[in-house]
């Protein structure tokens, strides 16, 4: 269809202005004579990959490569790169986006082999990188996965024999810390080995990547068995996949765990790939997938043992996706902390028990169930927006500490290595 409309549009002359004469659109007139012509022009590149241009009413179909995009005029002025409109030291518009005209059009349009030129009414001319274009607009969005990933069940997982990264190799080179973070970015978790067994140096671990967050539950943890807090996880009891922190409004990015101790067998920590079982509703049952992508639950966090009273709530649906191209980012799954389901109506409660019995089914299939055996000296960095865990029924004395990390900090130490996150 396109092609067809194309090679329409190249048998459309273009008058100048005073003159009889017709000038076909390619060679492209100049630049006053398309004015003229501008609801119906367009431009074919000779560079490697074909172009094609054609202006309608509020915007700019561009087709560059295989990529058709949409731009809307507003869209086209606001992003202009000049050295007017946007500061390329600091990365930041100057540009005020309440002083462009809501009905703004440009007087002319061109494009070379690898740039398209706008002029405005003003005469500005702004210019854009067909490359540029392609990777930032919405069309080119759609393509792109923000955060590449491996996702995984057991056997894919040890198959690929991810290595753990040495303590001091972790602390002291970049090279250690970039594998550690190139694991944790590719799979959602990460080990480091030869860690002595205390709090004190857990945390100087943790702090070699990110700022660790403060919550209710203070900033480093001990984690015993003496319910010493109003929760499940502070028992000897199996402990089902969950994610943490689903009672907050942000859930806490990654979590840290270090066996310090343990007297007595069992204990085993359990860890599924939440974003693998996923893709499999994805797949399987895409309606149930997007109902779990939408429907907001609350969860809650009630607490009232001895000094601590709590009483916290957060909302969000089960499945957090990019909505320009479904990419899954965050899994908030925690049967023991969901509220009463006051937030979806009627009409829709029993479909949503019907999509998440479809990913529940998923997430206990026994393919996906890593069982790890924490030991002292061996730290599990989670990534808690991807990766449920849980642990098995245990005896004796069991302690582990521990702490959340703020995300935006760890994938900030992984971007100024060099990784993409």
């Amino acid at each position: 269809m396109w092609c067809q409309r194309l090679a329409w549009l190249l048998r459309v002359p273009c008058r100048q202005r005073g003159s009889s004469r017709c000038r076909w659109l390619w060679p492209p007139c100049d630049t006053r004579t398309m004015v003229a012509a501008l609801t119906r022009g367009h431009h074919t590149a000779p560079g490697s990959l074909p172009c094609a241009w054609q202006l309608h009413g509020d915007h700019l179909e561009l087709r560059y490569g295989n990529t058709l995009m949409r731009l809307d005029f507003v869209w086209l002025r606001d992003h202009c790169r000049s050295a007017s409109c946007y500061n390329a030291k600091t990365n930041q518009r100057s540009l005020d986006t309440a002083s462009v005209d809501l009905a703004i059009r440009p007087q002319a349009v061109r494009v070379d082999e690898t740039t398209l030129f706008l002029t405005w009414p003003d005469g500005h001319v702004t210019r854009y990188g067909l490359e540029w274009l392609v990777k930032n607009s919405y069309e080119g969005q759609k393509k792109q996965v923000m955060h590449p990933r491996i996702l995984w069940n057991a056997e894919i997982y040890r198959n690929a024999q991810v290595p753990s990264v040495d303590c001091r190799s972790f602390l002291e080179t970049d090279e250690g810390l970039k594998e550690f973070l190139q694991n944790f970015l590719l799979y959602g978790i990460a080990f480091v080995e030869n860690v002595t067994p205390t709090k004190e140096d857990t945390e100087i671990l943790a702090e070699r990547i990110s700022i660790i967050r403060e919550t209710i539950y203070g900033r480093m943890w001990y984690f015993t068995s003496d319910f010493s807090r109003g929760d499940t996880a502070y028992t000897k009891l199996a402990l089902d996949r969950h994610t943490d922190t689903t009672y907050f409004q942000e859930p806490c990015g990654i979590q840290v765990f270090h066996c310090l101790k343990h007297e007595g067998t069992g204990g085993r920590t359990l860890l599924v790939d939440g974003f693998h079982a996923a893709e499999q509703v994805l797949h399987r049952a895409p309606e149930q997938f997007e109902l779990l992508s939408k429907v907001p639950l609350k969860h809650e966090y009630v607490e009232n043992v001895g000094g601590c009273h709590n009483h916290m709530i957060g909302v969000g649906p089960v499945l957090n996706v990019y909505p320009w191209n479904n990419e899954l980012y965050l899994i908030r799954y925690n049967n023991y902390d969901r509220a009463v389901i006051n937030t979806v109506p009627y009409d829709v409660v029993r479909r949503w028990y019907h999509a998440h019995r479809t990913l529940t089914t998923e997430l206990r299939r026994p393919e996906n169930e890593l069982w790890v055996k924490l030991k002292p000296g061996k730290a599990l960095f989670v990534d808690n927006w991807r990766v449920l865990h849980g642990r098995e029924a245990f005896t004796g004395y069991r302690q582990l500490c521990g702490c959340y990390l703020t995300r935006d900090d760890v994938l900030n130490t992984a971007r100024l290595l060099g990784l993409q996150a």
